[in-house]
């Protein structure tokens, strides 16, 4: 099953690193945050990927065009013959990647669109390049597959950034102090969908696939929630950032599968 993943936003709140790179490359554990989310869905038998690049797209093609030179150990014999003798064996040899250019200024409902040329069969998994969770993708599939809705959400809540406050008008009759997780679901940004998502998207670049499409789905009744009480956290500040790879150093990573 095709993979599709954004990955051509700006990542504004993200400054400190996407100054130079797109976040998807921001690292954890030294892998690009992209690379952990594909093994991730590698683990579940997924490794077709469509990536969606626009804003600093060469840095991703070069990462993986270059992938064992990034990631072997190498032996280079110089002269008027070089060569180049990889040491390593990687899991990654049966991914497909594509590497698709969907425009610097698109926002995610017109990358989606362009991405939808290059998806084959009726349905297809669909992310974001800076979110990680240990949430079972194949069970999220196989929601998906009985209700016959096209799009399926994963539902996750997220953990407490603020105080919660209990409220008795304006009284507060209780608090805490960051809770583990909110109170409401969210999305997780997880997705399965059909192909038929494409009548939802307006066909300009313009166009966010968060606000338009969902509603129209939400309103026809197209919308599921696949819900997720586990492990999820999305990487949009540096101290998110520094938060998985705190995870990640502790051998403690939930997403870390394979």
């Amino acid at each position: 099953m095709k993979v599709v993943i954004l990955c051509g936003g700006l990542g504004t709140r993200l400054r400190e690193e996407t100054e130079y790179r797109p976040k998807p490359m921001v690292p954890v554990g030294g892998r690009p945050v992209l690379w952990h989310i594909m093994k991730y869905y590698a683990h579940f038998g997924h490794k077709d990927f469509i990536l969606c690049l626009g804003y600093k797209g060469d840095v991703i093609k070069d990462y993986f065009r270059n992938y064992l030179w990034h990631t072997s150990d190498v032996t280079l014999r110089l002269g008027r013959n070089p060569q180049i003798r990889y040491h390593n064996s990687h899991e990654e040899e049966d991914w497909t990647v594509t590497l698709l250019e969907t425009g610097l200024e698109t926002q995610t409902g017109g990358r989606l669109r362009r991405a939808l040329a290059h998806v084959t069969d009726d349905t297809f998994l669909f992310t974001y390049g800076d979110g990680l969770t240990n949430s079972d993708i194949n069970a999220s599939v196989r929601f998906h597959l009985t209700h016959g809705a096209i799009a399926t959400i994963t539902a996750v809540k997220p953990s407490g950034r603020f105080g919660e406050l209990a409220m008795d008008g304006q009284t507060i009759t209780a608090f805490r102090e960051k809770p583990e997780q909110e109170s409401s679901y969210i999305s997780g940004g997880f997705m399965v969908l059909n192909r038929r998502v494409g009548e939802y998207i307006d066909p300009e670049d313009s166009c966010s696939f968060e606000k338009a499409p969902l509603e129209r789905l939400a309103n026809a009744g197209q919308l599921k929630a696949h819900c997720h009480d586990g492990f999820w956290q999305c990487m949009d500040t540096y101290r998110e950032q520094q938060l998985l790879e705190g995870l990640w150093r502790s051998g403690n990573a939930p997403w870390k599968v394979w």
